[in-house]
């Protein structure tokens, strides 16, 4: 398969659409990234700024931040597929929204129609919380699939409309790295790096100024830190973060896929290789969930989602999947570290088993 895409969103020339794949793959750790990213383009740090904003004013950057590998960080974390009668549906969506750890909570055409992934800190009951959501939700079923094994993270989307539907490439963060950051404890000092790095960078020359003066450091320090936490593994990277259907990617489907035991390594790997896949995952299964590997695949209308699972099928012989599309985005945020939210939901929790409702 070599179908390309067109570019995605036309509201944006040429130029700014290769600078956001720039700031995507490649934001630079350096003083004045803008200056770096500019010069490989051939565009000045002035040019590149005003383009950013640009891109900021059409809706579609929705963040320039860092971001981090919540299990690297030591959260335990799980995606969550619910069952929730029609009736009961707003109900069970603010419970979920509710949630401080949760940071994605979509409506998805299955009977499962309630799909959402839930972080808790280091030293809290995961499973506690997904059960506590479970009964204050009025879910008819609910089942927690927890990461088994990591094949890929980290969503690049072409913007330029050049990169081939099937395009392949090294995964920018595995469980590999993960393994990785698990030798190096997470320190004070990498905790007030990440309070002081998790918000938004402003659309200045210097952006990293402003994380310095938080943390009372030098630039120079901040970079050495960010580039020390990347060599460790808790920082997959630095990169401007885009709204996906304001950036012209309409369709992104999640591909579950029924993979035989002894395949799941070979064929995850395999998968995780397409640009196109965002995360590919090893999950537990049920007797009513037999899907193992779930892989998300992104492209700007749904024939270019299905024709990457059929390629994925035809390649690997393995074709007996469901690709599931979302019908509505309920929550899409960055998950917050090491802030005081999480216990204040306990404390909301037990004034709903007092018999108050739980909002966010």
């Amino acid at each position: 398969m070599t179908t390309t895409a067109p570019r995605p969103n036309m509201t944006l020339d040429e130029m700014t659409s290769l600078l956001l794949n720039e700031l995507q793959d490649r934001y630079p750790l350096v003083e004045r990234p803008y200056a770096e990213v500019g010069a490989r383009l051939g565009i000045s740090e002035e040019e590149t700024l005003r383009r950013l904003k640009e891109a900021r004013t059409a809706g579609v950057i929705r963040q320039v931040c860092a971001i981090y590998d919540t299990k690297a960080l030591g959260y335990s974390s799980a995606l969550v597929a619910m069952h929730v009668e029609p009736e009961l549906l707003a109900r069970a969506v603010a419970v979920v929204n509710a949630h401080p750890g949760v940071s994605h909570n979509y409506q998805r055409n299955h009977d499962f129609n309630v799909w959402f992934t839930v972080a808790m800190p280091p030293g809290n009951d995961l499973d506690h919380v997904i059960q506590r959501i479970h009964e204050l939700s009025g879910a008819t079923s609910t089942r927690p699939m927890p990461t088994l094994r990591l094949f890929k993270i980290g969503v690049t989307l072409d913007m330029s409309g050049e990169r081939d539907l099937a395009a392949r490439g090294a995964p920018e963060y595995s469980e590999e790295r993960r393994e990785e950051a698990a030798l190096h404890p997470i320190t004070e000092a990498d905790i007030a790096y990440i309070r002081a790095t998790q918000g938004d960078l402003p659309d200045v020359a210097t952006p990293f100024e402003a994380v310095a003066k938080k943390l009372g450091m030098t630039v120079e320090q901040v970079l050495a830190h960010g580039r020390q936490m990347v060599d460790h593994g808790h920082l997959r990277r630095f990169a401007t973060i885009l709204n996906h259907r304001a950036a012209g990617f309409r369709a992104n489907g999640m591909a579950v896929w029924n993979v035989p035991q002894d395949r799941i390594l070979e064929f995850g790997t395999f998968v995780a290789g397409y640009r196109n896949v965002s995360h590919c995952y090893q999950r537990p299964t049920y007797e009513d969930w037999p899907y193992n590997v779930f892989s998300m695949i992104h492209a700007p209308r749904a024939e270019g989602v299905e024709a990457v699972a059929d390629a994925i099928a035809a390649e690997t012989g393995v074709t007996d999947h469901r690709m599931l599309y979302s019908s509505t985005e309920f929550k899409k945020i960055r998950l917050p570290y090491y802030t005081p939210e999480y216990d204040e939901w306990e404390t909301r929790c037990a004034a709903a088993a007092r018999g108050d409702e739980v909002r966010g």
